[in-house]
């Protein structure tokens, strides 16, 4: 046998290339780059990527929602704890060993920069872009309280035309729905709409439940979330039941390259209202109504008890089922009130504010806005 040299020995597996850590560090540190970069061109000239973007965006959320969709639950949610465990496993396994750790902090922030740059430079960008008013060529305008009054109750009338056609328990609440069966027709609810508006037409995966976060994400004060690397559009099971449906179609709005809270609760809007599915359609209109009514207590909350006081007492089973929905709604999320709420809606509103959400979560009541032009409309 050969004899082996003195101070050599084979490179094993496990040892690679300083060089391959440093390509992907170079890599991730350019897609993390990209991000404000992108952002800045975005936001200084938006017509010159738009539609175009907002194609490639909504083209990439459909092959990523394909790709995932084959589990009925929502992949990154457990995704996201498989990754935080197995990051620290391997830190530790590491320092135990007393391994380079160059190679495991590469693979990590290439990672880590990939997801990232899923989410911002393959969605986020489309905060951007022009707000479906302008796409529908929907006048929108500074309204009058009296407006806003007048708007508040066409919208109580058209949900208390469906309250009672809804699935009900003896005592008047709003029965359990099947989840799945809602998250498939929330997935394609905007199918038709896309025939007349184009730029509504996507992805049609159903919308999952979200298991592990679903309550912290309630205690943080949020209903639903769209996770751009995955493609998933995903609620908790326990939302209220007058908003599920609803929120459901907020959420598959934002698959759908519409990434404004105000657009996709717009969007949400229109998907449920012509919805042939009941429930989403008083979902629907539950919800603008209580966006309306919600705008009127905060101009002139004496004005907003004389419309309530008015429509009770009329006396009629549709609207007396709203408002007892209001008054279960409002008690079911009372419950998850708190601190972590608190902090959860500061993370959002300053998530929303960095990309040009000048409102931050008020930018969810501005809704009311397009509810009234639509309503003007007579649409």
């Amino acid at each position: 046998m050969g004899k082996k040299r003195k101070g050599t020995r084979r490179r094993t597996k496990k040892e690679e290339r300083p060089v391959w850590a440093r390509v992907r560090l170079a890599l991730a540190c350019v897609l993390l780059a990209s991000c404000p970069i992108l952002m800045l061109l975005f936001s200084s000239s938006p017509d010159s990527y738009f539609p175009a973007y907002r194609d490639f965006s909504r083209s990439l959320a459909s092959v990523l929602a394909g790709l995932t969709s084959w589990a009925p639950f929502a992949l990154w949610d457990f995704g996201l704890v498989a990754a935080a465990i197995w990051i620290v496993f391997t830190l530790i396994r590491r320092l135990w060993k007393r391994e380079k750790l160059l190679p495991w902090a590469s693979w990590t922030l290439l990672f880590l920069a990939a997801v990232a740059a899923l989410a911002v430079d393959g969605w986020a960008l489309n905060h951007y872009g022009p707000t479906l008013a302008e796409e529908m060529d929907l006048p929108v305008h500074e309204y009058s309280e009296d407006e806003l009054a007048e708007a508040t109750g066409y919208y109580l009338g058209r949900a208390a035309d469906a309250a009672a056609s809804v699935s009900r328990n003896d005592d008047g609440s709003l029965a359990e729905q099947d989840f799945s069966e809602l998250g498939q027709i929330a997935g394609s609810s905007y199918t038709v709409l896309s025939e007349q508006y184009p730029f509504l037409s996507g992805s049609t995966a159903p919308v999952k439940e979200l298991v592990l976060f679903g309550e912290p994400l309630l205690y943080s004060g949020h209903t639903g979330m769209y996770w751009a690397a995955t493609g998933e559009a995903s609620v908790p099971a326990d939302d209220a039941a007058a908003e599920l449906p609803f929120t459901m179609c907020h959420e598959a709005a934002h698959r759908l390259g519409i990434a404004s809270e105000e657009d996709a609760n717009f969007a949400a809007f229109l998907a449920s209202s012509t919805s042939e599915d009941v429930r989403f359609v008083y979902s629907g209109y539950y919800d603008a109504f209580a966006y309306c009514l919600n705008a009127l207590y905060s101009q002139d909350s004496a004005r907003a008890q004389d419309v309530v006081a008015e429509a009770l007492s009329a006396n009629e089973s549709g609207t007396r089922l709203v408002f007892a929905d209001r008054a279960a709604t409002q008690e079911h999320y009372a419950a998850y009130e708190g601190t972590f709420e608190e902090v959860g809606t500061s993370v959002n509103n300053s998530y929303l504010k960095s990309f040009g959400e000048t409102e931050g979560v008020k930018s969810y009541g501005l809704v009311v806005d397009d509810l009234i032009a639509w309503y003007e409309m007579g649409l």
